[in-house]
Formats: structure tokens, C-alpha cells, sequence
């Protein structure tokens, strides 16, 4: 069964830290481009961070410099550590699996995970 299984979240205050992690069943994961994408209630969601099959990263600018996504292809799992949080961070936090390069660079994304709440607040 083909799933993304995201965990990690909850409440941090401003200035903190928190690590999440996304797990996936059912894909051959290693040949998969991953993404975390975030939503705030009455807003589109944002794209935030993309992994590449060999483990090149990009990030959006918001989130540059304060968190990391990494990939473990022999769990089939993504994280992103998130660091120095602010307000505007609070957000749910999905991760997205792409599997074709074209769409991994136009972000893109075949498969969404159900989210992980993070609340950033003092």
C-alpha cells in the first residue's frame, strides 16, 4: 500500500527547535523525489524544501539557512530539522513524494501525506 506517514510535530517556542520525519510504504523510495510543503488555514500551500535521489537539497527562502531535509533510502524516510522556529512557521507540515524529475523541478508532487501540526509559540 502506498503511503507517506508524517510525525514530529507540536508545539516549540519561538526560537526553537523540532525535527520531523515522513514515512513511506510502497514506493521503490530510493528512485523517488521528496518534498515537505506546508499549509496554514486559508492560505495555498507552500513549497518548502525538496530532496533529489542522490541527495541534493533545495529550499524556498523563507526557510533557508534554518532547516535541513535529509533521506535515509534504506528506511524510506525524509526529515526535515527545523531550526530558529517563528510564528510564521506554525503551519501543517506534509511531506510529498514526485517521481519524475521534470515535475521534482516544476514542485510538482504525486502523492501527499495526511501532515504533522507544528504551533510555534511562547
Amino acid at each position: 500500500q502506498e503511503q507517506l506517514v508524517e510525525s514530529g510535530g507540536g508545539l516549540v517556542q519561538p526560537g526553537g527547535s523540532l525535527t520531523l520525519s515522513c514515512a513511506t510504504s510502497g514506493f521503490f523510495f530510493s528512485t523517488m523525489y521528496m518534498n515537505w510543503i506546508r499549509q496554514v488555514p486559508g492560505k495555498g500551500p507552500e513549497w518548502i524544501s525538496s530532496i533529489d535521489t542522490v541527495g541534493n537539497a533545495r529550499y524556498a527562502e523563507s526557510v533557508r539557512g534554518r532547516f535541513t531535509i535529509s533521506r535515509d533510502n534504506a528506511k524510506s524516510t525524509i526529515s526535515l530539522q527545523m531550526n530558529s522556529l517563528n510564528t510564521d512557521d506554525t503551519a501543517l507540515y506534509s511531506c510529498a513524494l514526485t517521481r519524475s524529475y521534470r515535475d521534482f523541478l516544476e514542485n510538482k508532487f504525486d502523492y501527499w501525506g495526511q501532515g504533522t501540526q507544528v504551533n510555534v509559540s511562547s
